[in-house]
């Protein structure tokens, strides 16, 4: 178990990190005013799908590669590592290029009005042109998580996103390109990221290298990668999906994307430390010792629902003061945000146990099981609640289907937890997990 601290630690800095570049964004473009704002909610569920994408392959190839060097093939390990980079180059030139040309389409699409559009484009254009950078920064972060060398993938996303902090008002207001210059703020910043990740790969001893002579895409790594990597596409994916629809729900009452950002950065705490569990898991479930896997796991959702209880405590009272920050002159958005947020903070300490009943299903191969628990909160239960839920209460419909939606997937994943562990054969060899 002090192993997983140890792995966790750098890469929570690495996901506050990357909430942090969003958050920033959001706070100086609130300045400019409520379109400018509205257009960053809208784009953040385009980039959501470009991070989905993203994980999706190097959760995939990170779990994949794991596996494969916990069973001694280094050569599969070496050659899957080079795939899912330049399959990550590719998918982002591949968005860049049809992105680009449908910008206008694009936006209305996410949800923006006609006011808020112009600003969304302004702020989507440079977005688009970082995708590939964006794509294999966090496919690098992935692979090298999965090596061990998480502090490694944490220099090159912190520099990253101090960077965007600090260029943020620079593009902003001193060279005055509006809702554009947060998105050349953190366009910039992502390639800076890339840049330094890809040395580290490639220049560091112990590290697998990324090499173009590798590149050999086979079927049977790509099908091994997908599997393991759909959990990761249907939690990114379904929760911008169910962004998008807030979007609209929300435009009668305002900017519903605060409260889920806010959100978002205090889950990014857990999902960190979920991420620090992966390779653990991953590595001990390939070497066959199981009760250290079952260990792990319940070590990480007690710590887990411990830290979201503390979090919750601490953050329920300053509710109004947290969104208050990012909406100064807006008492109507403020009110409605507070209640959702003081709504979701009670049932934050649950997330524990949803974020290991899907990450540790993925580490060793349980994709189907992994999907279910990461598309339920914010698919397969928060989608038909926020529908019902709206038409029949209004508002308080939209604040109420979160929380209500954490309960279900709560219980979903304990569910599945439980029915994994039924199914572990016994340890390879009872002195090996001694």
């Amino acid at each position: 178990s002090h192993i997983i601290p140890k792995l966790a630690a750098p890469t929570i800095v690495s996901m506050l990190i990357s909430s942090i570049y969003n958050m920033a964004d959001t706070f100086f473009v609130s300045q400019l005013g409520t379109s400018a704002s509205g257009a960053v909610g809208v784009i953040f569920s385009a980039m959501a799908i470009i991070q989905a994408l993203a994980f999706m392959i190097g959760m995939g190839s990170g779990n994949y590669m794991t596996r494969s060097l916990g069973a001694g093939k280094r050569e599969l390990a070496e050659q899957i590592v080079s795939i899912a980079f330049f399959t990550g180059i590719i998918m982002g030139l591949v968005i860049t290029v049809s992105a680009t040309f449908n910008i206008h389409k694009i936006v209305l699409l996410l949800g923006a009005t006609e006011t808020i559009a112009p600003y969304a484009k302004a702020y989507a254009q440079y977005i688009f042109i970082a995708a590939p950078f964006m794509i294999c920064s966090f496919i690098m972060n992935n692979l090298l998580r999965f090596q061990g060398k998480a502090s490694y993938a944490m220099v090159g996303i912190t520099i990253g996103g101090l960077l965007n902090i600090a260029l943020d008002p620079l593009f902003i207001f001193t060279l005055g390109m509006g809702t554009a210059g947060a998105a050349l703020a953190t366009g910039l910043s992502q390639f800076i990221s890339f840049c330094i990740l890809l040395w580290m790969c490639n220049h560091q001893e112990s590290c697998i290298s990324i090499s173009i002579r590798k590149f050999r895409p086979k079927l049977a790594i790509y099908r091994e990668i997908i599997y393991g990597g759909i959990p990761s596409l249907g939690r990114q994916g379904i929760a911008s999906v169910a962004t998008i629809l807030l979007n609209f729900m929300c435009q009668p009452y305002g900017d519903a994307a605060i409260v889920s950002r806010f959100m978002f950065f205090i889950n990014s705490v857990i999902i960190g430390f979920g991420q620090g569990f992966q390779p653990v898991c991953s590595y001990c479930f390939g070497a066959g010792l199981y009760n250290r896997v079952k260990k792990a796991c319940w070590f990480c959702i007690r710590i887990s629902t411990i830290i979201l209880l503390v979090l919750s405590v601490i953050c329920f009272p300053a509710s109004h003061a947290i969104i208050s920050l990012f909406r100064r002159n807006d008492p109507v958005v403020i009110e409605i945000g507070t209640l959702a947020l003081r709504m979701q903070l009670l049932t934050l300490p649950l997330q524990g146990t949803v974020i290991m009943g899907n990450m540790m299903p993925q580490s060793i191969g349980y994709g189907f099981r992994a999907t279910l628990v990461s598309t339920a909160r914010q698919g397969i239960f928060l989608i038909p609640l926020l529908i019902v839920l709206t038409l029949s209460l209004g508002l308080l419909g939209i604040q109420c289907a979160q929380p209500l939606a954490d309960i279900a997937t709560f219980l979903l994943a304990l569910f599945v937890i439980r029915g994994i562990f039924k199914e572990f054969p016994e340890d390879v060899s009872s002195s090996a997990a001694q």
